[in-house]
């Protein structure tokens, strides 16, 4: 089951509410924050349910925390996750890998990606968005993009789930913080 932010944005998010779990950092729109946070929680209890119901789920989600008001979205959903077998892997990829894509418009891709230009070829929002939604970096596994094509990626997870890896530490550990 695919619940990620993507299609929660493009197929269940009212438009007058996008860009909704996509918010960039920095309090763009303080009037989108409490249904961000909801919709986070929402997102969350989703992905429980389907896995309490023996269904594996895979999230493509990106937290952060940079908003008028610290929300906290990470750890309250980490909460969701409590007892679940949950693995949180963190996707990394180099700024330069990250900003050849945006700007190739790489396909399969909405068009609303911030790109470079020759004045600012790695816009603040897109570093922005690199460094905070890696905050706390607590994660089970992690991959890099740069350096590995999306099967070696899935590969990894794989090998990671069916030799025994941690799976739920992280959440565990988020869950019972909250992070500044």
């Amino acid at each position: 089951m695919n619940l990620g932010v993507d299609v929660y944005i493009r197929e269940i998010t009212p438009p007058r509410y996008r860009p909704g779990l996509g918010l960039r950092p920095g309090a763009e729109r303080p009037d989108l924050e409490p249904f961000v946070a909801t919709s986070y929680l929402a997102l969350y209890d989703s992905i429980a349910a389907h896995s309490r119901l023996g269904l594996d789920v895979v999230a493509d989600v990106g937290h952060h925390d940079v908003y008028l008001n610290r929300l906290h979205i990470l750890p309250r959903c980490a909460r969701r996750l409590a007892g679940l077998p949950a693995l949180f892997v963190g996707v990394r990829c180099s700024i330069e890998t990250i900003m050849e894509r945006r700007n190739q418009g790489e396909a399969g891709r909405e068009d609303d990606y911030v790109r470079g230009s020759a004045l600012e070829p790695v816009p603040p929002a897109v570093v922005a968005w690199q460094r905070e939604v890696h905050r706390p970096g607590i994660y089970d596994l992690e991959v890099d993009t740069s350096t590995a094509s999306p099967e070696e990626c899935a590969a990894s997870i794989f090998q990671h789930l069916h030799e025994g890896g941690t799976s739920g530490a992280a959440f565990a550990t988020l869950a019972e913080r909250e992070f500044d």
